[in-house]
């Protein structure tokens, strides 16, 4: 009884270690975008145009380490509780500049349910010399000025206006995921 245990228990570790590790270059397009390697990496969808002009599709392993998990595929809910998209191409903070989104990832179905979602955009907004917890305590409790904190941060360069004139190139965020 104790070998059969045990047997079992080592043939799960085994078959987990078989299917259970995620690289990033196996993952198709539909789950790239907010996926964790298991080595800790989050994967990147990447475009490029074939020899034939046509644009495709392929998933990579960036050097952006994740600290909270790894060996993670987001959740179909949590895709879309955070409003986000998995054909997104690349890690880009230009999210923290849409007012609804802002919205989206601070509401609680996002905020509170999907920790990797919220993972790397707050590293995002932290590269950008933002914090998103306190961007999503002035958006409850001030939802107007929200966006005002944000686009006064190092997004818009002197100027009243902000229009996209007056912005300044984001600095890529450090790889300190």
């Amino acid at each position: 009884m104790k070998f059969s245990l045990v047997l079992l228990f080592v043939s799960s570790l085994f078959l987990h270690g078989t299917f259970g590790v995620i690289i990033c270059e196996d993952l198709t397009k539909d789950n790239c975008s907010f996926a964790i390697s298991s080595s800790g990496k989050r994967c990147v969808l990447e475009d490029f145009e074939d020899k034939k002009g046509k644009v495709e599709f392929q998933c990579r392993t960036s050097e952006v380490m994740v600290e909270i998990m790894a060996d993670y595929i987001e959740s179909d809910e949590c895709v879309r509780a955070c409003g986000v998209n998995r054909n997104t191409t690349g890690i880009s903070s230009d999210v923290l500049l849409d007012k609804k989104a802002i919205v989206t990832l601070c509401s609680p179905p996002c905020y509170q349910m999907c920790p990797n979602v919220i993972d790397l955009h707050s590293n995002l907004a932290v590269g950008e010399g933002v914090s998103l917890p306190d961007l999503c305590e002035q958006q409850r409790n001030h939802p107007d000025c929200a966006m005002i904190e944000l686009l006064s941060s190092s997004f818009v360069a002197d100027g009243p206006t902000g229009s996209a004139n007056h912005r300044r190139a984001a600095p890529a965020p450090a790889p300190s995921f």
